[in-house]
């Protein structure tokens, strides 16, 4: 069992696998983009399930998929399929925009193991949709939602970000919307890597109280992160896979302070 210092199981490993995406999202990234990894740099999917193969005999049990957007990765249901199916892991996730989602590839992925799927959708407005994302089209993220609906990756949420200007309506009108559809609306409150102040005034969802936080993140890059809100990061040693997990959990602080040497493209959320 990984145990951080605070006496907090560490069972759950999210994977950035790659920082690339097909939105510009205005909390994520410049609308210019940003600087990517080279090939050479990003992980291979192989060595992503090695990381996985080994977490899971350390007591990870739930494994979700993060960008950048990770459908833009050609044949991510490989990597889906080697992590769904090593010994020990449970839960296979992912977080999407949704918008490349097709009927084919959401079967494709139920098929490679995929367990459910969160889609990020954080307003139902097409203007205010189209200024948040700076390029994105709201019916393919709405045609993405029908897809994994008609695949079977249930319980299928929807992530909605609470800004500063989220109204109440908006969040009435995205709870009618899951209802009618079979999905579950998660709110997430909005922060600031930089200093982590929040925005907006309503009670929300996400993300849970450091103190429950269960969690670690790789990024696509192969470094491990103990805390979303931290700067302190851990190259995975290829040779010693183990020690490089015990030594991220051991440095997974209390609670966070900020990251400010990567955007949260680079991290996955």
């Amino acid at each position: 069992m990984l145990t951080d210092p605070c006496g907090r199981n560490i069972t759950y490993l999210r994977i950035s696998v790659t920082d690339k995406c097909n939105f510009r999202c205005t909390y994520c990234m410049p609308e210019e983009g940003i600087q990517l990894k080279s090939h050479a740099e990003i992980l291979r999917y192989e060595q992503m399930a090695n990381i996985v193969e080994v977490g899971a005999t350390l007591g990870i049990t739930k494994v979700r998929l993060t960008g950048g957007e990770p459908l833009v990765k050609r044949n991510i249901e490989f990597l889906v399929q080697k992590v769904s199916t090593t010994p020990g892991i449970l839960e296979t996730c992912m977080t999407s925009n949704g918008s490349l989602l097709t009927i084919e590839k959401a079967r494709l992925l139920k098929k490679a193991g995929l367990t459910r799927i969160n889609i990020s959708l954080d307003t139902l407005d097409r203007e205010r949709f189209a200024r948040i994302t700076r390029c994105g089209e709201i019916e393919d993220v709405f045609r993405g939602i029908d897809a994994a609906l008609d695949a079977n990756l249930k319980p299928v949420k929807i992530n909605m970000l609470i800004f500063e200007d989220t109204s109440i309506r908006e969040i009435e009108a995205m709870r009618d919307f899951c209802s009618r559809k079979g999905t579950i609306l998660q709110t997430i409150q909005r922060f600031s890597l930089q200093d982590k102040k929040s925005s907006g005034s309503f009670s929300t969802d996400r993300p849970p109280q450091c103190r429950c936080c269960n969690r670690i993140r790789l990024t696509a890059d192969g470094f491990l992160k103990p805390c979303l809100f931290s700067d302190h990061e851990i190259r995975v040693d290829f040779q010693d896979i183990e020690g490089s997990l015990r030594a991220a959990v051991r440095g997974k602080p209390v609670a966070g302070e900020t990251c400010k040497e990567r955007p949260m493209s680079q991290i996955g959320g």
